[in-house]
């Protein structure tokens, strides 16, 4: 049976159903978290630094010599962070990062746009994860790069279904991959501070460094450099937004997380800047500031093409960290009515499944959108997780001026110092980018809160007219009319009948004869007086070659609307496999469909399963 085999080969790949007593087993613990909720930020020194030295290179080879004071900065700022979010994961338990803060110490408003925000970067964060991560692919085997797209899609699947089984899975499965790039990058940075390999190595492709440039480099260039590099941040935000998907005690696993990642996202975005300066690494065309540091420490041997797969490899699973924390998010605004109500629902394996399966699809298609190009995609990016930060900071700054515990003012100027740095980047970014593609971002986060505001409104409307949240009315009993649709004699006729005189206070059995052919209804009524089963028959004379329109007439005469219930059986009959189920009259469907629409009828079909 085509069905049950669908059925069966879903669940091999997905894994049988969870018991919420087994909730643990999917939950991660702190080395975990890396793989599970990190890889976007770990894998951001792939670009971040490359992005500073491509907007310092504009000034010319002297303004390279600020590289490492640009990455000190967004150290400071990276270690702002993850002390912020250390404090949000312990004041906020429940998840929800800078949608959680601005919600209680914030406006509405800001709330909303925070989860606007953040919806909008970790879509974007799946679709530019991915192709970067294919990009890399097929520019070490250009043969593939016809297949660029195919190749996004196939990544996003294969991460869309880890996830599906659950986060446990996706993370024990993304471990080696994660292990060796950490390991990998930190033994390239280490030989290549300490007895670089092949320190002369004659780089291919030629330079893009402009020459015969000597610009002025002003603070206005300094800062698009520091904005350009806080690329590297993006996912910081992550682990606090998972908080609940770690093991107990949560918030103390989820803090180790955030620690490790910061003292590796340290390492690495220095170590990484003392190289570039110390090797003179400028833009270079085919290849990236990453691969020509690779290239001078370890030289182009084994070891370097080990990291730079597990370079493409981890760039692609960087979309994980989104499909840990937007699903977590969606299901906190889904209890806030900003969202659907299915988001805060939980699959059979014990994730928030809807949260996945949506997230795949809006990443899917922005991925299809732009051809699986990394360029299309970058202007958009790091605009929503900027936006979140700013929000997260001020939310901070509001938390501790309320609590005010001990030294609750140096954490507040902490705070206050996050938030302009992450404020100022925020404004360079959508300045910067806005033409070259981040008004989309500009468009669709306002879009997004327009809709939480819409949804909010109808569940509300809504709660109003049930009485949501009220002592509602004792309950009383309701006669109810029960029609049984007949068109002949059978035992499928006799039980529903029996179910129906068991339901209801008053049967009645309905039949439709058609103006050019009524002999069959005249025979069916001469059939049911022999029979005699105690219930009036009623036969509907229709003009029109159609069932629904005598019912739905009938259901509208006085004598059936003044019943307060009204209850339709359809019989059907259910082979038990699928194809033969082609060969029964499929008029229930119509019925069903049409009936539905009529206001205070209840529609049950009831089926008759053969096995023949």
């Amino acid at each position: 049976m085509p069905g049950n085999l669908a059925a069966r080969a879903w669940r091999l790949l997905v894994g049988r159903p969870l018991r919420l007593s087994e909730a643990q087993r999917e939950q991660i613990n702190p080395l975990e978290g890396l793989p599970a909720l990190s890889l976007d930020a770990l894998t951001s020194v792939a670009y971040g630094p490359e992005a500073i030295v491509v907007v310092l290179a504009a000034a010319g080879p002297g303004a390279l010599g600020y590289m490492l004071p640009v990455t000190g900065a967004i150290v400071v700022l990276l270690a702002i962070l993850v002390m912020s979010y250390r404090q949000v994961i312990d004041g906020f338990p429940g998840g929800g990062g800078a949608y959680a803060v601005s919600k209680a110490n914030l406006s509405r408003g800001a709330s909303q746009l925070a989860g606007a925000a953040l919806i909008v970067d970790y879509t974007l964060t799946v679709a530019v994860s991915i192709a970067a991560g294919v990009a890399s692919l097929t520019s070490a085997f250009p043969s593939l790069s016809g297949l660029t797209l195919v190749l996004c899609l196939a990544i996003l699947a294969l991460i869309t279904l880890l996830n599906l089984r659950g986060l446990g899975e996706s993370a024990r499965a993304f471990f080696l991959p994660t292990a060796v790039f950490i390991v990998g990058l930190l033994a390239v940075i280490a030989i290549g501070l300490v007895h670089p390999l092949a320190p002369h190595l004659h780089q291919p492709g030629r330079s893009l460094l402009p020459e015969h440039v000597t610009a002025i480099v002003g603070p206005l260039l300094l800062l698009k450099a520091f904005s350009s590099g806080c690329s590297a941040l993006t996912g910081v935000e992550a682990i606090a937004n998972g908080v609940p998907l770690f093991r107990p005690p949560q918030a103390a696993r989820a803090k180790q997380t955030e620690l490790l990642l910061g003292a590796l996202l340290t390492v690495m975005l220095l170590g990484l800047a003392l190289l570039v300066a110390h090797f003179h690494v400028g833009p270079r065309s085919g290849q990236t500031v990453l691969s020509q540091v690779m290239g001078y420490s370890v030289g182009r041997n084994w070891a370097y093409y080990t990291v730079s797969m597990s370079v493409t490899v981890v760039l692609a699973l960087a979309a994980n960290t989104s499909f840990g924390g937007l699903p977590v998010l969606l299901s906190l605004l889904s209890e806030d009515n900003f969202v659907p109500h299915a988001f805060s629902l939980r699959g059979e394996r014990l994730v928030y499944s809807n949260g996945v399966w949506s997230l795949a699809v809006l990443s899917g298609l922005l991925l299809v959108a732009v051809d699986g190009s990394t360029n299309a995609l970058i202007p958009l990016f790091a605009i929503g997780v900027f936006t979140g930060f700013t929000l997260a900071q001020i939310g901070m700054v509001v938390h501790w001026r309320r609590a005010r515990p001990r030294g609750w003012q140096r954490r507040a100027a902490l705070n206050a110092l996050g938030a302009l740095m992450t404020g100022a980047a925020t404004a360079v970014f959508v300045i910067t980018k806005f033409t070259a593609g981040g008004w989309v971002v500009v468009v669709a986060v306002p879009a997004l809160m327009s809709v939480f505001r819409w949804v909010e409104r109808y569940y509300r409307r809504v709660a109003d007219v049930i009485g949501l949240g009220r002592l509602p009315p004792s309950p009383a009993p309701s006669r109810m009319l029960v029609l049984v649709l007949v068109n002949n004699l059978s035992v499928l006729t006799s039980e529903v009948v029996s179910d129906a005189l068991s339901v209801g206070d008053e049967v009645r059995a309905v039949t439709v004869s058609f103006a050019d052919n009524d002999a069959p209804a005249k025979e069916l009524k001469a059939r049911w007086e022999r029979w005699a089963p105690g219930v009036p028959l009623v036969v509907l004379r229709s003009q029109y070659p159609t069932v629904s329109r005598p019912v739905l007439s009938y259901l509208a005469t006085k004598e059936v609307k003044s019943w307060p219930r009204v209850l339709v059986l359809i019989p059907v009959v259910r082979p038990k496999r699928w194809l033969k189920r082609l060969l029964h009259n499929q008029l229930d469907l119509v019925l069903t469909a049409a009936l539905r629409r009529h206001p205070g009828v209840i529609v049950a079909r009831l089926p008759l399963n053969v096995d023949v």
